[in-house]
């Protein structure tokens, strides 16, 4: 399955937040922990990572210091602000209202269990 351009590009910067609320991070283990998290279903590029994260620098949703480990290069580590907790907060707001909204059409009302696919055979 390929994840639409859309729905990738609605979804980074929750995602980004959410990797970076659990520790900070550099931006290899950040590409890394998506493909994980989606069991390889986003594969993202680091020319979708980056600007990402340069954005979100610049509103002060995270911070960023160079580090080295022995036998290493030196990596751009980033860690989430009080800001970043705050937009990360409402990010989680916005998208429990999209998957309720979601649910209430895939499911029907009442039913809340697990998205399950829906033929759409037979449907006006």
């Amino acid at each position: 399955m390929k994840v639409g351009k859309d729905l990738v590009a609605a979804s980074a910067t929750p995602l980004v937040l959410g990797i970076l609320a659990e520790e900070e991070s550099y931006g290899y283990a950040i590409l890394k922990r998506i493909n994980e998290l989606s069991a390889g279903e986003l594969d993202w590029t680091e020319g979708l990572l980056y600007p990402l994260l340069h954005r979100l620098e610049r509103l002060g949703c995270v911070e960023s210091n160079w580090q080295s480990v022995t036998g290493e290069r030196r990596r751009k580590y980033y860690r989430l602000t009080e800001a970043g907790l705050a937009e990360l907060a409402e990010q989680r707001r916005q998208w429990a209202t999209v998957m309720d909204a979601l649910k209430g059409i895939w499911l029907g009302p009442g039913d809340r269990g697990t998205l399950t696919a829906i033929p759409l055979e037979g449907r006006a």
